[in-house]
């Protein structure tokens, strides 16, 4: 079983169903480490509009407040790293060089051409992860 599951979430409903995928593919002994990417372009408007540090934290923790009720209501072990720059490059990063046994990441269910113009985050981190990937619809 994996003893380590990196979880990447986003708030999204997508992160919620990848959570509950999560959530079967752990074991009693499992960790399910929630990573949350604080995108550079989005996070500039967030420090614009946040009113302290503190309430940026709060924002951010209360956006993925559903994907840990998830986890806490099926009595997983569980815990959340906050990453800062471009989600799938960041994901990537943190997965490879923390050894994690499988990645778990919700898809935003881009059409054909959104994908090829934009890229997706699942796609990039499928492609470049040295570990397991599921990716979650």
């Amino acid at each position: 079983m994996y003893k380590h599951i990196l979880l990447a979430v986003d708030g999204s409903e997508n992160a919620v169903r990848a959570a509950k995928e999560a959530v079967k593919i752990a074991s009693e002994t499992s960790l399910i480490e929630m990573v949350y990417v604080a995108d550079f372009e989005k996070a500039k408007t967030e420090v614009l509009h946040a009113k302290s540090s503190e309430s940026l934290m709060l924002e951010r923790k209360r956006k993925v407040a559903p994907i840990e009720e998830v986890l806490r209501s099926a009595g997983k072990q569980f815990k959340l790293t906050i990453l800062h720059g471009k989600p799938g490059p960041e994901i990537v990063k943190y997965a490879n060089e923390n050894k994690v046994d499988v990645v778990v990441i919700g898809s935003r269910g881009l059409n054909g051409l959104q994908e090829m113009v934009l890229g997706s985050v699942s796609h990039k981190v499928m492609k470049r992860v040295h570990c397991p990937a599921l990716i979650v619809k």
